[in-house]
């Protein structure tokens, strides 16, 4: 097993997804949130290659979802945004010398404990950078670091090139390594779309309850395929 550890931003559920709210109301973003974050933890728990799990939030159901799984909670960061939070967890790594962060959305439902692996398993010796990115090539879904603060990272709607950029400014090649289940993250409906198409949705808890909720009868609707 590498030394290397998943770091795992959540937002707090209330208030979730709201580029949602034209489809769905505030407690069914809640649930859908929460449903996309078990989906993705089952596929952290199946990878072969983690050395541990960080769960950085405040919500109290994320805790608990983390908890089950024996994931390390860390409450520090949890308000600073995404790369505040991920900031913190890697942070916390370095200072115990881990060998490597992997950081990944809660928001990537169709990922599967087999991207994962093969990301880690195309991850080079230290000083390494690995980058999964989106299915549009602008958001990073999954970074792979070693050491854990080896590059500086700062996430948003288009932080792909800009951290290729950042890991050849520290002298580091970056690795690309792309996954279909991994590169749909959810935030708009589009997304819910393309994650409703894709071979690797099937299964899943979050499939089963976009449609109880009647998504994909809603994106016909409006013309969204």
């Amino acid at each position: 097993m590498s030394n290397i550890w998943a770091v795992i931003p959540v937002k707090e559920f209330i208030g979730a997804k709201h580029r949602l709210s034209s489809l769905l109301s505030p407690l069914e973003r809640r649930r859908l949130a929460e449903t996309m974050l078990t989906d993705t933890l089952d596929a952290v728990v199946g990878s072969r290659l983690l050395a541990g799990v960080v769960i950085v939030t405040l919500d109290p159901h994320a805790t608990a979802l983390g908890e089950r799984i024996g994931a390390r909670i860390v409450t520090e960061g949890a308000r600073d945004g995404h790369t505040g939070s991920v900031n913190a967890g890697r942070r916390l790594l370095a200072g115990e010398g881990r060998g490597g962060m992997i950081t990944m959305p809660g928001d990537i439902p169709a990922v599967r404990a087999s991207e994962i692996d093969a990301v880690l398993s195309a991850h080079l010796a230290a000083p390494s950078f690995t980058i999964s990115p989106a299915h549009d090539d602008l958001g990073s879904n999954a970074v792979v670091c070693s050491p854990p603060e080896s590059v500086p990272l700062r996430f948003g709607d288009n932080s792909y090139f800009p951290h290729l950029a950042a890991a050849r400014l520290q002298g580091i090649e970056p690795t690309v390594v792309r996954q279909p289940g991994m590169a749909v993250d959810i935030d708009y409906p589009v997304d819910l779309a393309l994650f409703l198409r894709l071979p690797q949705s099937a299964g899943t808890r979050t499939r089963t309850l976009l449609e109880e909720l009647g998504v994909p009868a809603l994106l016909a609707r409006r013309g969204i395929a």
